[in-house]
């Protein structure tokens, strides 16, 4: 389990792009369970839409993104500040199955697929209450800065 003070150890984000307010489950080199609370207070939901606020597709795919940049640090034993930063290299297979609205709680799912060579492919999925949000195959770059 890490609280978003162990969390900011691990993802060089901050707000308003911190995207993991917790983790759940992790296990070094296969997966890792997370979440994100959706909030009315989200500065996206300003403009995505005042009067229908729906989480952009891409904040979905990015919160994935960030879970399994945090498996790939813990499982080289590596952090930001070390040097190591993580960076979105592609994504496949997006696809989004349900809205996910203020009042949610987002639970994220990244499993290790491959690694070579410093780049690493993740098969993710968010869920809302069990029911599929979206699910992308996300690969990730681990390059020193």
């Amino acid at each position: 389990m890490m609280d978003v003070q162990e969390i900011r150890e691990y993802l060089p984000h901050r707000y308003p792009f911190l995207l993991i307010d917790r983790v759940e489950e992790l296990v070094e080199g296969e997966l890792i369970r997370a979440y994100k609370n959706v909030s009315i207070n989200e500065e996206v939901f300003n403009g995505h839409f005042p009067q229908a606020p729906i989480f952009p597709g891409v904040m979905i795919v990015e919160a994935m993104a960030q879970a399994a940049g945090i498996l790939g640090f813990k499982t080289v034993g590596k952090k930001p500040a070390d040097g190591s930063i993580y960076l979105f290299a592609g994504a496949d297979k997006v696809r989004f199955k349900r809205q996910v609205v203020p009042g949610d709680k987002l639970e994220l799912e990244a499993r290790v697929v491959s690694e070579k060579r410093g780049i690493w492919k993740f098969e993710c999925k968010a869920t809302v209450d069990g029911a599929l949000a979206a699910s992308a195959t996300i690969m990730c770059a681990d390059r020193e800065v």
